[in-house]
């Protein structure tokens, strides 16, 4: 007898990988039962809809993005360090979930307007859920390092994190983690935080 668990991860798995790369609208539950494995009665008995689907596939992403943000931060060496975590916590995410062409939350709100006032959309609840997370998070960490304006520092650097998650669809530059881990850096150097200290060598 087949592992009821088993069948739904497969589902999220073949789903994710068919959605962030070559596009939601795209890619029909037939393709995704297909890519799993499975029959579409199957698929529609886990999850009901391609809505429920992709809200699924979207919260487990949230979960596991939320986890290697907060251990890049709980290995960060400084308060400067912890506010530009969330860059080596792309890094980790990346090389563990599987290929996207880029942010799977960012993808989900290019292909689904968001809802009208006074309409419900539980998947982009969950768009929204993740600027929130990453918001207050980072205003949180600015605010625990000293910067006298941590909502503030907080857009600059979420500006930067977009900018980073778009490349990696663009292609350039060649390593926008990096690169973008460092023009965060500066402006946290600039914005008038606590100063940086370079240890002695």
């Amino acid at each position: 007898m087949s592992n009821p668990q088993l069948t739904r991860t497969r589902i999220l798995d073949a789903a994710e990988g068919l959605f962030f790369h070559e596009g939601i609208a795209s890619t029909g539950v037939d393709r995704a039962a297909a890519a799993a494995g499975v029959s579409i009665v199957t698929l529609y008995k886990h999850f009901g809809s391609k809505d429920n689907l992709l809200r699924e596939i979207l919260a487990r992403r949230l979960q596991v993005w939320s986890a290697h943000w907060e251990s890049a931060v709980a290995a960060a060496e400084s308060p400067r360090e912890r506010v530009l975590a969330i860059f080596d916590a792309i890094e980790t995410f990346r090389a563990s979930a599987g290929a996207t062409q880029w942010c799977c939350f960012l993808a989900t709100a290019s292909e689904r307007p968001a809802p009208t006032p006074g309409s419900e959309d539980p998947v982009f609840d969950l768009v929204r859920q993740d600027t929130d997370m990453v918001t207050e998070r980072l205003t949180s960490l600015a605010a625990e390092a000293g910067f006298s304006d941590p909502e503030s520092s907080a857009a600059a650097i979420l500006l930067v994190y977009n900018g980073v998650l778009a490349s990696l669809l663009r292609g350039l530059p060649a390593d926008p983690v990096a690169t973008g881990r460092m023009t965060a850096g500066l402006i946290l150097d600039t914005w008038g935080g606590p100063p940086v200290v370079v240890p002695s060598t």
